[in-house]
């Protein structure tokens, strides 16, 4: 049976993202490999979701930072091991460094066809500096042991076509969202808020993301306390290292009562019926997900004015220029200042979500697999 090695920094990341990929390469009779750091599962507490999957997995110590040189050279030791007894005939790699190493390791144990999806450069339109100068050299550099490049929004797919030297660079609609279950949710607004603890006569804002820096929850905090209006709360999903910092905020702000924290949610599109708002304030993101699904759920969006969003959001009243809290406090207030469903927003943003489904991803994406077989 031939073999294909999936590599990521983080565990959780293919069972989220990248069981379509699993299925279409299990159906082309491959057997699915998975190299991560499984002692750091995201999305969620623990590795469950690879259960019963077929998955065959392989502890590699990755790090997520590149200035870590001690800890990314025993990483690659771990992973060039795993190559040169695995004897792969495919690596699909993913995450800044899960595809540094991945393909530095590939190269040395002449393991290919090497594949790597972008899920967003860290060297982009208002980027720092030092982004530039550390990520975009070594991508370019990296780019001549890469068969496939894969990018998911066309910014970073003009920069990849341009500039990089892979065999092939394709761009994809994001890894896929599933429309068909969205569409599917069917809940009782009420009972499901009562179960969550909300109140069931405020209007609700949602964010989905981790707790961390580039996620800038706290920014939306800081808006719901200029914004001083009780008839709104704020719902956070996800977790992270700020959880603690971000809760002594809302104290500090007096807001603690209006904001809610959910943790990680296997119920996210159920959550997603029951808000009235979206808000995505993030500093960087490749393709959101979590923007994308709450589009396809039908709500109205505030977001950042970033690289991914601009490739989703069309609607330019609510997308946040400078990042500020004053901007996100107009905006909310406006957004709740009128009906919800005006101008159809709901029809504009389902259909805009039309076009991100994971169908039409995984049918390119098996077009891509076809291609690195025969290579």
């Amino acid at each position: 049976m031939k073999k294909a090695l999936l590599v990521t920094t983080v565990s959780g990341f293919v069972p989220q993202f990248e069981m379509g990929n699993v299925k279409i390469l299990q159906d082309m009779g491959y057997e699915v490999h998975y190299a991560a750091n499984f002692h750091t599962p995201s999305y969620g507490n623990d590795n469950k979701r690879l259960d019963h999957t077929g998955i065959i997995q392989h502890q590699v110590d990755f790090v997520r930072s590149p200035y870590k040189v001690k800890e990314n050279w025993k990483a690659y030791k771990q992973l060039k091991r795993v190559m040169h007894e695995g004897k792969y005939d495919l690596v699909h790699c993913h995450t800044p460094m899960g595809g540094v190493l991945a393909r530095l390791a590939a190269h040395r144990t002449f393991t290919s066809p090497v594949i790597y999806t972008a899920h967003g450069f860290h060297f982009y339109q208002g980027a720092p500096k030092k982004n530039w100068l550390l990520y975009y050299p070594m991508e370019k550099f990296l780019s001549r042991y890469t068969f496939q490049q894969i990018c998911i929004n066309k910014e970073d797919y003009k920069i990849a076509k341009t500039k990089f030297q892979a065999a092939y660079v394709n761009y994809i609609p994001g890894v896929g969202i599933d429309l068909n279950k969205i569409d599917s949710v069917n809940i009782n607004i009420q009972d499901k808020k009562k179960v969550l603890g909300l109140p069931e006569n405020k209007k609700i804002l949602l964010s989905v993301g981790e707790l961390i820096k580039r996620k800038n929850h706290e920014t939306v905090i800081k808006a719901l306390a200029l914004l001083n209006d009780s008839s709104i709360v704020y719902v956070i999903c996800g977790q992270g290292e700020l959880e603690g910092y971000l809760k002594n905020l809302c104290k500090e702000l007096k807001v603690d009562e209006q904001v809610y924290f959910l943790g990680y949610r296997e119920d996210i599109l159920e959550i997603y019926r029951i808000a009235d708002a979206f808000v995505f304030p993030s500093w960087q993101e490749g393709l959101p997900f979590a923007l994308l699904e709450a589009m396809a759920s039908g709500l109205p969006v505030i977001c950042s004015d970033i690289r991914g969003n601009r490739d989703l959001v069309k609607d330019q009243e609510f997308v946040i220029k400078t990042n500020k809290p004053e901007e996100y406090c107009l905006a909310i207030r406006n957004i709740f200042g009128r009906d919800l469903k005006y101008s159809g927003v709901k029809e504009k943003n389902w259909l805009i979500a039309r076009e991100f489904g994971k169908e039409k991803v995984e049918k390119i994406m098996r077009k891509i697999y076809e291609r690195a077989i025969k290579a």
